[in-house]
C-alpha cells in the first residue's frame, strides 16, 4: 500500500535591509516569534520567524547583499500582495495590529472567501490579513 505524499512550504524568503530592524518589526508589530537567529559569518545570518500558532511555515529574513537585491526590498512582487497572514479572529488581530502601528491600505471588507484587509510591512511589501470562511 502506497503512502500519501505530504509536502508543505517550509520557508518563504523575504529580502530585508537590516536583520535587526526586520526582527523588531515582525515580532513587535505582527506578533511573530523569532525561531532561530544563527550567525553564518561575513555578516550573514539565518533568521527564521513564525506567525503566532504556525507550526510549519517560517519567514526567512534574507539581508540584501547586492544593489539588485536592495532594489527589491519592499517590492518583491511588483506591488501585488506578497503574503497572506491567516487568522482565526480577524477583528482581534486587526485591532491589535492597528494599535501597534501597522499601516493598513484599506478598511476591512467581507468577501465570499472571508474577511480581509491589505496592510504594508515596514518596507512596503503588501500583505493580506485574512480570516477565511469555513
Amino acid at each position: 500500500m502506497a503512502t500519501e505524499r505530504r509536502q508543505c512550504i517550509g520557508y518563504v524568503a523575504l529580502v530585508v535591509r537590516d536583520y535587526d530592524d526586520a526582527i523588531d518589526y515582525y515580532t513587535k508589530s505582527l506578533g511573530f516569534k523569532a525561531v532561530e537567529d544563527t550567525a553564518l559569518g561575513g555578516g550573514k545570518r539565518w533568521v527564521l520567524l513564525a506567525a503566532p500558532g504556525s507550526v510549519e511555515t517560517r519567514l526567512l529574513l534574507a539581508k540584501a547583499s547586492t544593489q539588485e537585491q536592495m532594489a527589491r526590498v519592499g517590492d518583491q512582487t511588483g506591488g501585488r500582495v506578497f503574503l497572506f497572514l491567516h487568522t482565526d479572529n480577524f477583528q482581534r488581530d486587526y485591532r491589535e495590529m492597528i494599535a501597534r502601528g501597522v499601516k493598513f491600505c484599506e478598511a476591512p471588507r467581507d468577501e465570499s472567501y472571508g474577511t480581509v484587509a491589505v496592510f504594508e510591512d515596514l518596507y512596503g511589501n503588501r500583505w493580506d490579513l485574512l480570516q477565511l470562511r469555513r
